[in-house]
């Protein structure tokens, strides 16, 4: 018969190897689908105002929105309504996340100033420099982007 002391060693082994095995699974978990720092979408910037003023506009607190897992802020009530009505036509693609980033198979934050409407849609991208590689072939990197959602949440 085998001590007290083995066996437990021979379970604390066991429960190590189950640990190691899961570890990567935990450490592979997606990341949510709308980059929200500290909660916020857009870092605060109203979604509805690049269409309809053409300009990043930083929302406020007191028009502000739950989302896809994220609070939203608007410039004002009728830019709020507006989201809610149809979120969609509003939030940016690839859940506001550096839309050159997704295209190249990774996530990364994006600058809320740093901006581009294309066919009606939102892209957002890291910084001026990111800004600028997205500029020179956009479709491309839609289209790449587009294979590569939202698989690169897992990534």
């Amino acid at each position: 018969m085998q001590s007290p002391a083995i066996r437990l060693d021979r379970r604390s082994l066991a429960a190590l190897f189950i640990g190691l095995a899961v570890a990567p699974q935990a450490a592979r978990a997606a990341k949510p689908e709308i980059n929200a720092e500290d909660g916020l979408a857009l870092r605060g910037y109203d979604a509805v105002a690049y269409f309809t003023q053409a300009r990043p506009v930083r929302g406020e607190a007191r028009f502000e929105a739950e989302w896809g897992g994220a609070r939203w802020r608007f410039a004002d009530a009728a830019n709020r309504d507006a989201f809610l009505a149809d979120p969609a036509r509003y939030a940016p693609q690839f859940g506001g996340y550096c839309a050159w980033a997704v295209a190249q198979g990774y996530t990364a934050p994006a600058d809320p100033l740093q901006w581009r409407i294309v066919e009606g849609k939102l892209y957002v991208n890291y910084d001026a420099g990111v800004q600028r590689r997205w500029l020179r072939d956009i479709p491309g990197f839609i289209t790449a982007a587009d294979r590569n959602w939202p698989a690169v949440l897992t990534r």
